[in-house]
């Protein structure tokens, strides 16, 4: 998978580039960013182990669910959940965005059997054919997030400066 810088740049980049279109501020580019987090939490399997887990309170989990679709999206409806209620619609739409940003690069892995993690998971385990276009220890991916997330910040300043100058005229 490409590192989670690359998630987050390339988050920030789509979110700031919709941020033109709908007026968003920086606190909903942020939702985006964290959205493009949330499959990453299963690597709390470091920090709980499922053997711990199963030995200190008898139940057996596995964390490799929170990579799939189904649980990506009951994270983003547990952050829709503390949202405040008026904004819970645009914290669904930045979570979801940001956390599909995150599952479609990861779907573009090169892996051993050519085939991605079951994101469509609980409606089917089906796990669709991946492109290879990159192995996840490739450099490039963060180099072209990084320039994508340059460019859209450069072009939201260039609009919020061509606002201003548009309304003092």
């Amino acid at each position: 998978m490409p590192d989670l810088l690359t998630h987050v740049l390339l988050a920030y980049a789509v979110c700031t580039g919709l941020s033109t279109r709908y007026e968003w501020g920086p606190a909903a580019v942020t939702a985006g960013m964290v959205g493009a987090l949330l499959p990453d939490l299963n690597h709390f399997s470091v920090l709980a182990p499922p053997g711990a887990i199963y030995h200190q309170f008898g139940v057996l989990i596995s964390w490799t669910a929170l990579q799939t679709g189904g649980g990506v999206l009951l994270l983003i409806l547990g952050g829709v959940v503390v949202a405040v209620p008026n904004e819970r619609r645009r914290v669904f739409a930045l979570l979801s965005v940001g956390a599909v940003s995150h599952l479609f690069t990861d779907a573009l892995i090169r892996v051993p059997d050519g085939r991605s993690q079951s994101i469509f998971w609980p409606l089917t385990p089906y796990q669709p054919p991946t492109p290879g276009l990159y192995t996840s220890t490739d450099l490039w991916p963060l180099v072209v997030a990084a320039s994508l997330a340059v460019a859209a910040w450069y072009w939201r300043q260039n609009q919020s400066h061509t606002g201003q100058s548009e309304q003092t005229n």
